[in-house]
């Protein structure tokens, strides 16, 4: 049976400090799994240029820092698999913003609700063994993005519902490709409860989340 991990994480190398997911940890749960593919966070694009040449850094340091710092280099050593799930059309990607259209005046009130989601959120690390990977953070996350979808409907679709179909199907891709392998999703730890739901109803995977109770 083709067993699938989940493991999110903030791509901010200060909150990863301040809410406890260093490196480290993050380091010793990959390892931990011992995954034959990872599943990550970076796109396709980002991913060809790093294998051309590793000190590129793609579009707006695109991919995150844990990448560079942590997950490339433990590529390198331990020879997994990477398969490069995120989807992002950047040409047409600020367009969609979530609070265009708006006036300053309502962006400035709608940045600070998104502030008081955001720090709801954060709120929750403690209440884990893995900071940002649990029931308590899902449940808020999926809250804030309920209400950026009443936000703005049209950038709700194209940034998380479309983004996230394509996503959990690169997921199911390299799931049909190394069946029977350990395959581990590393994500922004919002994306956790998408994926989680997208994949629960396969009765031919072991779906692993958080990595540890």
């Amino acid at each position: 049976m083709t067993t699938v991990g989940i493991l999110g994480v903030t791509h901010d190398p200060e909150l990863r400090e301040k809410y406890h997911l260093p490196l480290e940890l993050i380091k010793e749960l990959i390892v931990e799994f011992n995954p034959d593919v990872v599943c990550g966070e970076v796109l396709p694009h980002s991913w060809e240029q790093y294998r051309k040449d590793s000190a590129h850094r793609g579009y707006w340091g695109e991919p995150a820092s844990e990448y560079w710092e942590l997950i490339f280099p433990l590529y390198e050593e331990k020879k997994f698999e990477f398969v490069p799930i995120d989807w992002v059309e950047l040409d047409v990607w600020t367009d969609f913003d979530p609070f265009h259209g708006y006036d300053e005046h309502q962006k400035q009130a709608l940045n600070v609700e998104l502030e008081r989601w955001t720090q709801r959120q954060f709120s929750t690390c403690d209440s884990s063994v893995i900071p940002f990977n649990s029931l308590a953070y899902d449940t808020v996350t999926k809250q804030k993005y309920e209400w950026l979808e009443q936000v703005n409907p049209e950038a709700h679709v194209f940034r998380w519902i479309c983004r996230h179909l394509i996503m959990i199907q690169r997921i199911k891709n390299a799931m049909k490709k190394h069946a029977g392998k350990r395959i581990l999703c590393i994500v922004g730890a919002d994306h956790n409860h998408v994926l989680y739901e997208g994949l629960m109803t396969d009765k031919n995977i072991e779906l692993v989340y958080p990595l540890r109770q």
